[in-house]
């Protein structure tokens, strides 16, 4: 982990953020004690289209689907 002071931070804050690679870590200090820590995100994995019938065949019977539920028969 790299270490850098205040100032130097604020003088090049925006190089720095766009020098980080996906992980990497700053701490940032001031009069030799860490106050912060930048950290890079990883980049957000591509949205991958969701595949339409990949449960199919999951579903075995509905033969009772309309029936009352055992818990709710106090209710009826």
């Amino acid at each position: 982990m790299a270490t850098i002071t205040i100032q130097e931070a604020q003088a090049s804050l925006t190089d720095l953020i766009h020098r980080l690679a996906p992980g990497e870590e700053v701490c940032i200090t001031e009069n030799d004690r860490p106050i912060a820590k930048l950290i890079s995100t990883p980049p957000k994995p591509p949205n991958v289209p969701r595949q339409l019938g990949t449960m199919r065949g999951t579903v075995l019977s509905m033969e009772h689907f309309d029936d009352p539920l055992e818990e709710f028969e106090e209710y009826m």
